[in-house]
Order: C-alpha cells, then sequence, then structure tokens
C-alpha cells in the first residue's frame, strides 16, 4: 500500500491526461479575455481546439527572457497575468528574472506534494532555509507545509549560529533549503560539538551529486530533491526508490527538442517546456532552459504521473562542482591570464561518482609550458584541481558557450 498526498496521483494516466486538457482549455477560455500576452500567444488558435499534446504544440513557446522583456514593456506582469494585482499575496520582483507572483489559495504554488513526497507529515517542525527577501522559494515551502499541517522555522538566509540555536531550542525534524546550505549547517554544528540527531528528512534543490547524497545519508538525512523555479514552482520531485523526478499535478510538461520545438520522444534528450494550470498566472508553453528526457520506467512509488531526468541548464552560465560555483567569468579570467590561449571551455562531467571540471584550450604556445601554468590559474581561480587539455585550434565548437554541463541525466 503506497503513501499518497491525495488521489491524483495514482489515478489512470489516461484519465489524468483528459482532465488537464479539460483544465487547460478552461483556464484558456476564461484568461484569454484579461492577460493580452496570453491572447497573443494563442493568436489564431481556438482554445476549445487544444485536445491533446498534438494540440498543444501548435502554440508558440514562450522564454523566461522573453517574459522578462514583455514585464519591462507593460509592468508589472507583461499582460501575463489574468487576475488584478489586489488580489495577489505576493509579488517577488528578482534581480534579473521576471517578476514571480503567488496567489492567496492554499499552496497556491501546489508545493505540498513534493514536501509530502520527501517524508513530511503533518504535525512535524520544518526549519526553512530557503530565501524569504525578494524570492518566493521560502514562501513555496511555508504554504506548502501549512497545507499538510506543519510549523515552519523562518530561518531563512539567518546566519549559521542562529539557525544552530532554532535547532537546539526546537529540534525540526525536516529541513528545507540548498544542499549546501544542509552541508555548512551540519558541519558547523560538528565544529561547535552541537547534535544534529533531530534531523531526519530533508527536501533540497536538484541537482545535488551522489557523494554528497551519500554524506547526508551517512549522517543520518534522507534527503529528496525538487525541481522547483521562480516562475512556475514545482515542476517536478523525487519519490520513491526510481531515479528521476515525478512532474507535479496540475502542469502539463513537454521535453521538446531545441532545433526542431517538437516534442521529443520518450528518452530523448530536450528542453523542459512547461502549462502551468493556474487561473491567477496561467503561464502556457514556458521554455525553462533546461534539458531532460522523459523516463519511460514507472516511478516504485506508484506515483503514475509523467517521470523526467533530473534536469541540467542548457546554457549554463556557472556550474557547481563539489559545493563550489565556477562562473563564466572565471573561465574568461583564466584565459585572460595567458595571451597564448585562442579558445577556451570548461566541461563538467561525473565519469564515476563524483563530479569533475576539464578546461579544454586552444592555444599557440609552448603546450608542455602552458599545461602547467594552466593547472595553476584555474585552482587559484576556482579553488579546483581540474584537469586541462590542450587542443588543436579549430577542436572547439565555434559558439559563445564557455561552459558545458555533460553530466548524465538520470
Amino acid at each position: 500500500m503506497h503513501d499518497h498526498y491525495d488521489r491524483l496521483e495514482n489515478r489512470p494516466p489516461a484519465a489524468r491526461e483528459t482532465a488537464l486538457f479539460r483544465d487547460l482549455r478552461h483556464v484558456l477560455s476564461m484568461a484569454r479575455s484579461r492577460a493580452p500576452a496570453l491572447r497573443a500567444q494563442l493568436k489564431g488558435i481556438d482554445p476549445a481546439t487544444i485536445m491533446t499534446r498534438a494540440d498543444l504544440a501548435r502554440v508558440p513557446l514562450r522564454r523566461v527572457s522573453d517574459l522578462l522583456a514583455q514585464q519591462d514593456e507593460a509592468p508589472p506582469f507583461g499582460g501575463v497575468a489574468a487576475t488584478r494585482l489586489g488580489a495577489l499575496c505576493h509579488v517577488f520582483p528578482m534581480p534579473g528574472r521576471p517578476v514571480a507572483l503567488a496567489g492567496c489559495a492554499k499552496d497556491w504554488w501546489g508545493m505540498g506534494r513534493s514536501l509530502y513526497a520527501a517524508g513530511l507529515r503533518k504535525g512535524t517542525t520544518v526549519l526553512n532555509c530557503f530565501a524569504y527577501d525578494l524570492s518566493p522559494f521560502g514562501h513555496m515551502i511555508e504554504s506548502g507545509a501549512r497545507a499538510i499541517g506543519c510549523p515552519v522555522i523562518p530561518a531563512g538566509c539567518a546566519d549559521l549560529d542562529r539557525k544552530l540555536d532554532a535547532m537546539r531550542r526546537l529540534a525540526p525534524r525536516f529541513f528545507c533549503g540548498p544542499a549546501k546550505q544542509l552541508s555548512d549547517l551540519l558541519d558547523h554544528a560538528e565544529s561547535h560539538g552541537i547534535g544534529t540527531t533531530s534531523l531526519e528528512a530533508a527536501l533540497v534543490a536538484c541537482c545535488t551529486s551522489p557523494g554528497k547524497r551519500n554524506e547526508f545519508r551517512l549522517r543520518g538525512i534522507a534527503v529528496r530533491e525538487a525541481l522547483v523555479t521562480a516562475e512556475l514552482g514545482p515542476i517536478a520531485y523525487e519519490s520513491g526508490t526510481t531515479p528521476g523526478l515525478v512532474v507535479n499535478e496540475g502542469l502539463i510538461v513537454e521535453i521538446v527538442d531545441p532545433m526542431t520545438r517538437l516534442p521529443s520522444a520518450v528518452g530523448d534528450e530536450g528542453e523542459i517546456v512547461v502549462t502551468r494550470l493556474n487561473p491567477d498566472y496561467p503561464l502556457l508553453r514556458l521554455a525553462t532552459g533546461l534539458r531532460s528526457k522523459i523516463l519511460a520506467k514507472p516511478s516504485s512509488c506508484g506515483r503514475t504521473n509523467v517521470r523526467i531526468a533530473c534536469p541540467r541548464e542548457m546554457n549554463p552560465a556557472s556550474v557547481e562542482i563539489d559545493d563550489t560555483r565556477v562562473h563564466i567569468a572565471q573561465v574568461r579570467e583564466i584565459a585572460a591570464r595567458h595571451p597564448e590561449v585562442t579558445r577556451i571551455r570548461g566541461y563538467t562531467r561525473r565519469p564515476r561518482d563524483r563530479d569533475e571540471f576539464i578546461l579544454r584550450v586552444e592555444h599557440a604556445g609552448d603546450a608542455a609550458m602552458l599545461d602547467e601554468r594552466l593547472r595553476e590559474t584555474l585552482r587559484n581561480v576556482t579553488h579546483l584541481s581540474g584537469t586541462v587539455e590542450l587542443v588543436k585550434p579549430g577542436t572547439l565548437p565555434d559558439d559563445d558557450a564557455m561552459i558545458v554541463d555533460e553530466r548524465p541525466l538520470n
């Protein structure tokens, strides 16, 4: 007997698909008159004719960058919101991203399912270390925990000492926040001789390395992951023992070929595109900039929704390797320190259970001397002992990518 949040999670896939597209047609028919940008996106398409995923694929994609530009042109929401400003509970003007919003309905984001699948149950105290200030993530967790019936310690970005004091006094059993926050908190507690045995489970943002997850397991904490964005909320979450993430209810998730913009076959990689069936903020075919693939194997937990691999950014501005984040600016700085470098690109791989960073370099100089100097610069700039590979001119692709994430999707 599987333990689920509600009956929606284990309904027959065909019944879910029928309900999703029925709800989509209803939301679009109601919202189209109130949301000019949505009306423009549907130009020439009658919402009543969107019966299947093939029909939905006729609708043009909207990128997160498009949404940001539309909001700049028509503030505050770019003509996408279908409700008035006064009917909302929160608005989040995040730097460099579209303004996110939250309505007042119970668990408006739909975060409860992710938390429940991670082991949160009624009455459990939650230490919430996701940010609250000008950010929706802390509020998402709080709304989901409230729906389950759990008190929340709103730790947010408070310093480690204050968080440890809260743990000592309230003994929370459940942690929410970035994996690095959990790691730092546990290390800080250990260095101060403070016990953290009350923590039993955690929900963190994906994707955490296998090595880090094993570290948490050895410390007695069962960690689950969720894919969450500021615009869409929780897209998918981990459950059961089967690798991958289960798509949240109330969403239509497609994996789209970035070249053809058509849905990819099961098992083929593509970009995650999400339609959120929310009457306040009906985001239609929002392209996330994340790559993934649909997994054919059903979840061991009995949930029947579509499953996707833990995603990677398609064109990342940075990557995280063993709690160290490497940015494009750092790769550029390495190149700037060596005039012989003509082209450079950083690759992240996971050949076994550990991540590694490889710097591939086209050059015009003495290879032996440059190799040693580049290794030293890589350590000094990134604090990583990565690998340097010197390659012939013309080897690297002729594009603007400075960092490529080649870690497998699973």
